[in-house]
């Protein structure tokens, strides 16, 4: 276990009203950010998630949720069609 991770069944006391969605809830990135670190690519929600720029997410109980951009998002990636190209 890292030094900021939290005990399993440990709950963050949350400060916001209404109060922030739980890790375990399907929408745990709707959470306040409490540390940003665009730096280094990530950030602390309130909730104990860690989110990275890859939208990829670290759960305070050690699971990993995968990159899940949308759709839409990886075609503009990828197609090299942009409008902006010369």
């Amino acid at each position: 276990m890292t030094s900021w991770a939290m005990p399993p069944g440990a709950i963050m006391n949350c400060p916001h009203q209404p109060p922030c969605p739980p890790a375990s809830a399907p929408d745990c990135e709707a959470a306040h950010v409490v540390a940003s670190h665009p730096e280094q690519g990530w950030s602390l929600l309130c909730n104990g998630v860690v989110v990275f720029e890859d939208t990829g997410d670290l759960l305070p109980d050690g699971r990993i949720i995968t990159p899940h951009r949308d759709r839409l998002d990886l075609e503009l990636v990828t197609s090299g069609s942009g409008r902006c190209a010369p």
